[in-house]
This record gives C-alpha cells, sequence and structure tokens, in this order.
C-alpha cells in the first residue's frame, strides 16, 4: 500500500472533483507526494499558490512537490523556475493516470500540453469525497466565450461535457457509498451537452440523474449562467424536491454597460426575470452570486447599481472579487481602478451580502427545516444555510431541527428528528 498523496487545493468545486480523482490516481507511490493544485481567477490565488508551495518545501524537505492547475496549465514556467518545485503537470495531464504512476517518468520537469485542443473530458469514477457528506464532480469542462475579464479558457480549454450515462454512473456509485449530496459542476456549466450528440441540455440531465438514482437524496448545482437556463432545467426546479432550492448566478456586475464592456450575454433585467421566476416556482429558493468589485471604468454610479442589485435581489452567497487584472485579457488594457478603490467597493458589496444573509437567516428562527449534516455538529439546509445543532448529530445523517436563534452567519437548532441518508454505507457514519 502506498503513501497517500498530500494535495493542497486552491479555487473552484471543479478543482475539489479533480482534488479527488488525483488523491486516487498517486495513491500507490512510495515517495512522499504533494500536490498543488492552483486557480488562477485572480492573482492574489496564485500568490496564494506560490506562498503554499514555499510552505510546503519548508515542511516537507525531501518530498516531490508537483504543481497543477489552472495557473499551473497558464504559467508553467513562473512554477517551474520556483527552486521549491519538482514537476509542473497541466491540466490534462493531471487526469491521467499514467503521469502518477511509481514509474512515470520525472525527468521532465514542465509536461504541458496546449488545453485548446483537448476535446473531450474524461469521466472518473470515485467512491466519496474524503471527509464530506457532500460530494462534487465534474460534468462540463472548458468555456467557449471569452469574457473580457476571464483568463479561465487558457487554463481550462473549450466547452466539453461528460457524457449522460457516465455521469448517472458516477452519482449511482456516490449515493451507494452514502453520499447524502451531489454537486454538478462545470466552468459553464449551463453549457452542458452542447457538444455531445442530440445536444441534451442540463436540465435533461439533472431529471435524468433524479429519475435513475432514486437513492440519491440531494442534488445541487454550482454556479449557472443565467442566459443559459434551459427550459428542462426550469421544469426540474418546479417539479423535483431533490434538486436543491439555491441558484448561484454568474453574475459580475449589476450595470447594463459594465456587463456590455465584460462581454457578458444578460443584461441586469434578465437577471431579475430570472430571480422572479425562479421564486414563483420555488418561493423558498435562496440565490448566490459571483460579483467583481472595481472593473475597469466602473464608475461610482455602475458600482451602485450593481450594490442596488444585492438588496433588491436578496443575494446571499457573494463571491465577491476585487478585479485583478489577468495579463493576455481585454479588460487588462481599459484604464484601471485604483486598487484601494476595488477593495473599497468589494468590501461594500460583501457588507450588502452579509445584511441580506442575515435577514434570511433571522426568518428562519421558528422553522423546523431538515439538514444534512456535515459535521458532529454543523449542518446544511436545503437552501444551503448552516445550522449548528445543539448536542451535535451523526455526520451524513438527515437531522430535523427546530431553528432557536440566530448567532453571526449561522443558525441554532435544537433537534427533533434524525434519518440516516438513504444509503446503507457505513461511510455515512464517518
Amino acid at each position: 500500500m502506498g503513501r497517500p498523496p498530500e494535495i493542497l487545493t486552491f479555487g473552484c468545486r471543479l478543482n475539489a472533483y479533480e482534488t479527488e480523482v488525483m488523491r486516487r490516481l498517486a495513491a500507490g507511490g512510495d515517495d512522499e507526494l504533494v500536490i498543488v493544485n492552483t486557480c488562477a481567477v485572480t492573482a492574489e490565488a496564485e500568490r496564494q499558490a506560490r506562498q503554499a508551495i514555499r510552505r510546503a518545501r519548508r515542511e516537507h524537505p525531501g518530498a516531490r512537490i508537483v504543481v497543477t492547475g489552472c495557473a499551473a496549465q497558464i504559467s508553467p514556467g513562473r512554477f517551474a523556475a520556483m527552486p521549491e518545485v519538482d514537476q509542473v503537470l497541466g491540466n490534462a495531464e493531471k487526469m491521467q493516470a499514467a503521469r502518477w504512476a511509481p514509474d512515470a517518468d520525472r525527468s521532465r520537469p514542465v509536461v504541458v500540453s496546449d488545453i485548446a485542443d483537448v476535446r473531450e473530458t474524461a469521466s472518473h469514477l470515485i467512491a466519496g469525497f474524503e471527509g464530506h457528506t457532500r460530494a462534487f464532480i465534474q460534468v462540463q469542462n472548458g468555456c467557449d466565450h471569452r469574457c473580457t475579464f476571464c483568463i479561465i479558457p487558457f487554463g481550462r480549454g473549450p466547452s466539453r461535457s461528460v457524457a449522460p450515462a457516465a455521469v448517472v454512473e458516477q452519482v449511482r456509485v456516490l449515493a451507494a457509498a452514502g453520499v447524502g449530496e451531489v454537486v454538478l459542476c462545470g466552468v459553464d456549466l449551463t453549457a452542458y451537452g452542447e457538444d455531445l450528440p442530440a445536444r441534451p441540455p442540463l436540465g435533461a440531465l439533472v431529471r435524468r440523474v433524479l429519475r435513475e438514482v432514486p437513492a440519491l437524496p440531494r442534488l445541487r448545482l454550482s454556479s449557472v449562467d443565467p442566459v443559459e437556463i434551459d427550459e428542462d432545467l426550469w421544469t426540474a426546479l418546479g417539479e423535483e424536491p431533490r434538486l436543491m432550492p439555491h441558484l448561484h448566478l454568474s453574475l459580475q456586475a449589476g450595470d447594463d454597460v459594465l456587463l456590455a464592456r465584460m462581454k457578458r450575454r444578460h443584461r441586469r433585467d434578465h437577471v431579475r426575470d430570472v430571480v422572479a421566476r425562479a421564486r414563483r416556482l420555488r418561493p423558498d429558493i435562496a440565490f448566490g452570486a459571483d460579483l467583481i468589485a472595481g472593473f475597469p471604468t466602473e464608475t461610482d454610479a455602475m458600482f451602485q447599481r450593481t450594490l442596488d442589485l444585492v438588496t433588491e435581489l436578496e443575494l446571499v452567497y457573494l463571491h465577491v472579487f476585487p478585479y485583478s487584472p489577468r495579463p493576455e485579457t481585454p479588460a487588462a488594457r481599459m484604464p484601471q481602478l485604483p486598487s484601494a478603490v476595488r477593495k473599497e467597493r468589494a468590501a461594500r458589496l460583501r457588507a450588502a451580502g452579509e445584511n441580506a444573509h442575515r435577514l434570511r437567516l433571522e426568518a428562519k428562527v421558528g422553522t423546523d427545516p431538515e439538514l444534512l449534516m456535515e459535521s458532529g455538529d454543523v449542518g446544511r439546509t436545503e437552501d444551503f444555510a448552516r445550522v449548528r445543532v445543539t448536542g451535535g448529530a451523526v455526520a451524513g445523517s438527515f437531522t430535523r431541527v427546530r431553528v432557536e436563534a440566530r448567532e453571526a452567519d449561522l443558525l441554532v437548532g435544537r433537534r427533533i428528528g434524525e434519518r440516516p441518508s438513504m444509503a446503507t454505507s457505513p461511510r455515512t457514519r464517518r
């Protein structure tokens, strides 16, 4: 039995899924291995990865350190030049079993192919996620759009989808292993199926998964593009109680001029319509959003429109990024705002999101939601609120609570019932 690798993961849920694949692929080695799975969405993400690499070398002086992920794919030479790094692997290479085999060629410091030539996304069956009762699986990778701020297509390549049958089988394996919730992930998730025969949309995949895997208690989606939500997905949202009432929107801004300069395909009123339609179908639905603060040319009035939209639409789970210029993107050549302005606007957006979140949590006091327990005392409601359970509960179980109070960014509840996951695997009770 080989030594398990230590993997440091940065960035998105797709990286989290790929980390679990690498954990399995690299488990048979005899040497000490540290894998750093990087993110390139901001300059800060790259800085954190470099810092983690240096720390890993100090803590593991004899280990082999392999760097991969989007930042490594885009700038392999920069990481290969670090004295702490033994090898750099591209995003395609990191998912190939041969790269992690004990007899793999380690003499080449950089093994990174042209991601633009990749046309398939392989399905990797994994039995579960280490330490989690919720699992992320990749159903789509890459992106064919060219938003002016985004470097990710250069790290992930063109849009490509996993065949529906392979997705269903992966979900079936996870459900049988006791995973209580599966999250479907992708770089441009709502572009799912456009490259497949018959072009099945994301909504058709969702409905097929729920139909063919009745043992799965919960299905959730990662970030969705408001302009790409298909009619099958709307139907699933309205008719499938196991599809969670929680949508995270790839919004970026709330001003139409700014959205046009970003080359986003939606506009402010379109987002309003999406939120209104979703609430008609699922009145309990919660919304999150990705937002960029301080995009080049953003005026005070433009920023205010984004800020107002957070309050108006009650966006409670925000991922806020101060704009970070990425080389080779059009936005990097636009007139830039001072860093202090970007940071100040990001702080105001986060504060607005936290206020909307607080109001939503306070409205839940006195209700009796069912939680999927993620640890000994904290679980998630269907709409993604965190609840601490007095006295704790079994990780992986479904626990009904009476919510008695709000404390900071979570709720506190008293257990009034418990049931196991639909699956019977002992992994449920980790």
